[in-house]
């Protein structure tokens, strides 16, 4: 009788579970938040809401892949020691995050789903980066008609701009609306991040001096730096 061959998970890896496989008492096993890749909280996992989206949609938060995040702070370097990080869409926090992680003074997170904004508050405890985060449950793009007041104005920013890819095309004039309003306000020096995948239409993109693109499959980096 030929042997089964070992369990392998969609990478190939034998005895590795998958995600979302069975642990040993027969109940799912929650996948894992994303981990933070470099800086002084390398290793460290963040708290993680993988409940679908409404009516059996996609999931509502859809997490940076490692590949990505990394290549993109290796593309930022030193840009956000001492910035303002600010993370909306935020998801998990992996961002603003990882920012922190690789020296920002603060980050502000801004996410919609409330039970998404609870694990970000979970996750900065856990991290023991309170002191430096700032949660606003909210809708991001409400920003684009009035921006917060105590946005700090002293610092310069980093802005990650990173909602679900469906938003690029459904909710364009939104989008382009939110850039163009923090654009405009951001202080000198200020360092944007538009994530996308390759159908985005740059022409969203507010008039800006340059930015520059970045293909990581299946992503799509904008990166517009250095601002006067």
């Amino acid at each position: 009788m030929p042997r089964r061959a070992p369990r392998t998970d969609r990478r190939g890896v034998a005895g590795d579970r998958p995600r979302g496989a069975r642990g040993d008492h027969g109940q799912p096993e929650p996948p894992a938040g994303p981990r933070i890749i470099g800086g002084s909280l390398r290793g460290r996992r963040l708290d993680y809401v993988p409940e679908a989206g409404a009516e059996g949609g996609p999931a509502r938060t859809r997490p940076m892949k490692d590949r990505v995040r990394e290549t993109l702070f290796d593309l930022l370097g030193p840009t956000v020691k001492d910035r303002v990080a600010i993370d909306l869409f935020a998801g998990t926090g992996a961002l603003g995050f990882e920012a922190l992680s690789r020296g920002a003074a603060r980050a502000i997170f801004v996410e919609r789903h409330f039970p998404t904004a609870d694990a970000l508050v979970r996750s900065a405890a856990a991290l023991g980066v309170s002191a430096a985060t700032d949660v606003r449950p909210g809708d991001a793009l409400i920003w684009a008609k009035r921006l917060p007041a105590d946005l700090p104005g002293s610092s310069p920013w980093v802005v990650f701009i990173s909602p679900p890819w469906t938003f690029f095309t459904d909710r364009a004039a939104d989008i382009r609306a939110l850039l163009t309003a923090l654009v405009g306000a951001a202080p000198p020096g200020s360092t944007f991040v538009v994530e996308s995948d390759a159908a985005f239409d740059a022409a969203i993109l507010p008039d800006a001096p340059v930015w520059r693109r970045h293909d990581i499959p299946p992503a799509v980096l904008y990166l517009l730096e250095g601002l006067l």
